[in-house]
């Protein structure tokens, strides 16, 4: 078909339609399902495996697994970013990685522990896929809308996507919970692992059907230049990358800001990939079914809270202020952090998750839109944001190391929890020392 003209209202919907294509993969993979499954799979084996040639508990190995996938996403995307433009078929290089994170969502089905290198290579690759389908379907905003039209249809996504992923996730919370309804056979701690496994599948489908409208009017690239695919070019994204670290060197709040926002984003970020599995180990549930609906729930619990507090956290950044905002969030989550070590209780888990939606509602859009303020006057904004992509990114690949590490060695992930507590601690810290008068 006939490419549809930037600024096309069917041409913008159809892009932030892929928000609900893959933000099932967010909810069902990352923070709800596979995490208790997975952990379901260790009942009987005291939560530690053989592999990799180390003794390593179960929840310390998904961590370090989920640090390698991105550590490789924070690598390959300047790489990617930097082709983008110049190769002129970015949907192809979407569809490559959107096919391969929703084949790999599938793959876990077979997940099992006597297979384990299969499926934690399929966990991976999942991983892998999500992020870097990612970074082509974000380079498209500029060319498919205007800069007046990109914070409502950028919003409009995010709406889509939370709305799918919730609809998804009700659905695989029935199958779980009352799985003979289903046609699901077996008694019901097997029936409820199959409708586990189901819901991967479900995932990867999701993924890839409603994605097919996203193509369908997606343009097939612009390509900006002649030249032809050189090393330059391939690693123009990193020349990028430094050109904005050199700049930092002579704008101080901005320096400050991403200190304070790097060692904030680890805690947060690490901390909302391990809650399920924190929840699973540490709280004491009084059966194993309880424990797995109790998770599901507190998972969209978060979800529901995070819309209300990102909502009251941009009325709150508008009366007093970003920086101080921010340091108040920053607050609470070390509070939060240093809470959570206590907890032991389903009740303390529901108060916590409620707490948790509340300030991660509100403090990644206020994070990225005070960095967007903060920025000089520029026009390569793309090359700043690509940094803060890849700060936010590395930040997590310490995070769940810091987690993993502390998780294998001590046998709980509680004093895991403290310690991502400290880094909130020297957040606040950092976003202090921010100039009252930068913003």
């Amino acid at each position: 078909m006939k490419d549809l003209q930037k600024g096309d209202k069917k041409l913008l919907n159809a892009w932030a339609f892929y928000d609900w294509a893959n933000s099932v993969y967010t909810l069902t993979i990352a923070s709800a399902v596979f995490p208790i499954f997975y952990e379901a799979l260790f009942s009987e084996r005291d939560h530690y495996i053989d592999v990799f040639g180390m003794h390593l508990k179960n929840s310390a190995l998904i961590s370090f697994i989920t640090a390698t996938a991105f550590l490789v996403v924070s690598f390959i995307s300047p790489l990617l970013s930097g082709i983008a433009d110049y190769v002129g078929n970015k949907k192809a290089f979407m569809k490559f990685f959107c096919y391969l994170g929703a084949l790999s969502c599938m793959g876990l089905y077979w997940f099992d522990l006597d297979n384990i290198y299969v499926g934690l290579l399929f966990y991976f690759l999942g991983l892998l896929g999500y992020w870097g389908s990612l970074v082509f379907y974000n380079s498209y905003l500029p060319d498919i809308a205007f800069e007046e039209q990109q914070d409502r249809i950028s919003a409009k996504g995010y709406s889509l996507g939370y709305i799918g992923s919730v609809i998804l996730l009700i659905i695989n919370l029935a199958m779980i919970m009352k799985p003979k309804l289903f046609g699901i056979t077996g008694t019901d701690g097997e029936a409820a692992m199959k409708a586990m496994r189901y819901s991967f599948v479900m995932v990867g489908v999701w993924w890839i059907l409603f994605s097919q409208y996203t193509y369908y009017y997606l343009p097939k690239g612009r390509k900006e230049t002649g030249e032809k695919l050189t090393k330059s070019v391939v690693f123009n994204g990193f020349k990028e990358l430094k050109k904005v670290w050199l700049l930092l060197k002579e704008n101080i709040p901005l320096k400050r800001y991403l200190g304070g926002f790097f060692v904030s984003s680890m805690a947060v970020q690490t901390v909302m990939l391990v809650a399920t599995y924190f929840g699973a180990q540490e709280i004491q549930w009084s059966t194993k079914e309880e424990g797995t609906i109790g998770l599901i729930i507190c998972i969209l619990i978060i979800q529901l809270v995070a819309v209300v507090g990102a909502v009251l956290t941009s009325r709150a950044s508008a009366k007093f202020g970003n920086i101080p905002t921010l340091i108040v969030i920053n607050i609470i989550w070390a509070v939060f952090c240093a809470l959570a070590f206590f907890i032991t209780l389903p009740m303390h888990f529901y108060v916590m998750a409620t707490v948790a939606g509340f300030v991660m509602g509100g403090i990644q859009a206020l994070s990225r839109s005070t960095y967007s303020k903060l920025l000089p006057e520029t026009e390569d904004t793309a090359s700043f944001f690509s940094f803060y992509d890849v700060a936010e990114k590395i930040g997590i690949v310490i995070g769940m190391c810091v987690y993993g590490i502390i998780d294998q060695i001590t046998g709980s992930p509680r004093a895991a929890i403290v310690i991502l507590g400290v880094f909130f601690v020297i957040a606040i810290f950092l976003l202090r020392r921010i100039p009252k008068k930068a913003l």
